[in-house]
Order: C-alpha cells, then sequence, then structure tokens
C-alpha cells in the first residue's frame, strides 16, 4: 500500500522591500484590475489548499489587499532582514509534517492551473523537491519542499531565499514545466512593468 503525500501549504512570501520600485509597491501594482497580491493569493486559495501569506508590519496596502479571501495572514516583524526570516517565519506557522509550496508574491503570469499542476505532481513524487520552469527550462517558482527539507530550510539566513538547500539536494530535484514565462516573469521595477504591460495590449 503506497504512503499518501504529506498534506500541502503554500506559502506566500509578500514581506519584501519592493526597493527597486522607486516608491511604489510592485504587490500593489494593479493587474487585470486587481492589486498584483491580491490576484496571486487568491489563485492559490482556488486551488482548495491552505495558504498562508507572509507580510512585513508596516505596509497596510498589501494586508488590505487580502480582505475576504480565506487564508492566514502573518506579520513578520523582522522582515526587513531578509527573505529568509520571512521564510523561516512562514516555515514554523504551518504544521510540523506539511510540505510546503513556496511561491513568491511577484508573479503576474501564473495560474491556479499551474499551482495544481505543482501540486498533483507532488501527489505522485512526494520524497523529491519540484521546481518550477519556463517553457525554455529556465528555472522559477514555484518551489515544493517535502517536510524533510524544512530542517535545512530553518537554517536559512541573509536575503538568498531557500538557493543554497535547492543547490545542496540537487540530486533529489525535480523540474516541472509551466506553460510560457509563467514560472519566471517577475517585475522589479517601473521600467519592468511598462515593458509588461505594453506587451500585453
Amino acid at each position: 500500500m503506497d504512503t499518501p503525500a504529506p498534506p500541502l501549504h503554500i506559502l506566500i512570501l509578500a514581506a519584501g522591500s519592493s526597493t527597486r520600485m522607486r516608491g511604489a509597491d510592485k504587490l500593489t501594482e494593479t493587474v487585470k484590475g486587481q492589486p498584483l497580491l491580491r490576484q496571486l493569493a487568491g489563485r492559490a486559495v482556488a486551488t482548495g489548499l491552505p495558504v498562508t501569506v507572509a507580510l512585513p508590519p508596516d505596509r497596510p496596502a498589501r494586508h488590505a489587499a487580502l480582505d475576504g479571501l480565506t487564508l492566514t495572514r502573518l506579520s513578520v516583524a523582522g522582515a526587513s532582514q531578509g527573505m529568509a526570516t520571512t521564510l523561516r517565519a512562514g516555515l514554523a506557522s504551518l504544521p510540523p509534517q506539511a510540505a510546503v509550496v513556496l511561491l513568491l508574491a511577484d508573479l503576474p503570469e501564473l495560474t491556479t492551473a499551474d499551482l495544481s499542476l505543482m501540486a498533483q505532481s507532488y501527489a505522485s513524487t512526494p520524497g523529491q523537491i519540484l521546481r518550477a520552469t519556463n517553457v525554455t527550462g529556465q528555472p522559477g517558482h514555484p518551489v515544493i519542499f517535502p517536510p524533510w527539507a524544512r530542517a535545512d530550510l530553518m537554517q536559512l539566513s541573509g536575503d538568498d531565499g531557500a538557493r543554497q538547500v535547492l543547490q545542496a539536494h540537487a540530486s533529489r530535484l525535480r523540474l516541472i514545466a509551466l506553460p510560457d514565462h509563467h514560472a519566471t516573469t517577475d517585475l522589479d521595477t517601473p521600467e519592468d512593468w511598462a515593458s509588461w504591460r505594453s506587451g500585453r495590449e
């Protein structure tokens, strides 16, 4: 009898400072009439998986963007210390036996279908780390980490995210191709946003 895969939780990292936007906040930029953060969080909720959003305490517009969605908001007091602080706080808030879908909040093209494909792929190979790629094979996000990887993730520091954990366990990494550039389109500057929007008109 096959052992069922550990339960999956989606953790959205939305506590970054957005410094390259020169005063604007990329997570509250409008996509299809909604703040980017709300759009992405709504797509995550639509998978039916539990969703936690890690937020900084000093960005009320981000908190407000999530109003009405069925998810958990986690305010991370030390978010300014780097992404690893937010990641550790988010992981610590989840059930210890759960696998985590690690999702950055600035991916405007990622869809519910993409997230569901990742979850379905994990169910068939629950012992592996799964990382999304774009259509050309370039690695991106989200990344699914099994429970066995959480100890390593909790040791991270600074602003490198989970890169070193992925490198350390490359032999247990499986790549999942998502359509087009869904896994790799992130918009960090006003110019990025202008270019992306012009290409969709």
